[in-house]
């Protein structure tokens, strides 16, 4: 049983709320005195990860457990799921769609920031039923 367990709803298409996940979870951390790198490492990525929901798969759930030694996060959606991961990793590779370019999103580096900033990562996807993120951040560890 963790110390504390969050569940948060991802908005699909809507930019103005993506973030509001990682953004509670970073105050939650900072309240509780958690390692400043650590809470730096879970707001890039938890953020990457929403912002991934929003334009790739209409939403999804961030589902996030803190412990003294650990912060596991898992993001789950049931968008179109990737096709090559190994692909989806690769820096600059994007399917983002050009209306979603011109706001500044889309740049291909979601996945790729995800694994940089968490101590873990694991991509679990299938094409037509979504995909699933597990990340573990420990604090004082570096990137």
């Amino acid at each position: 049983m963790s110390m504390l367990h969050l569940t948060y709803q991802v908005p699909g298409d809507d930019f103005t709320r993506a973030g509001e996940a990682s953004s509670d979870v970073k105050h939650k951390l900072k309240k509780l005195g958690y390692d400043p790198d650590a809470i730096r490492r879970v707001a890039i990525a938890m953020y990457e990860g929403e912002i991934n929901m929003v334009i790739h798969a209409g939403g999804g759930e961030a589902i996030v457990d803190i412990d003294p030694d650990r912060v596991e996060i898992r993001l789950e959606d049931q968008g179109p799921g990737i096709a090559d991961v190994e692909q989806a990793m690769q820096a600059g590779w994007s399917t983002a769609p050009d209306n979603v370019r011109t706001l500044g999103f889309g740049a291909g580096m979601g996945l790729p920031n995800m694994k940089k900033y968490t101590d873990e990562m694991t991509v679990d996807s299938q094409v037509g039923v979504g995909t699933t993120v597990f990340m573990k951040v420990f604090p004082g560890k570096k990137e």
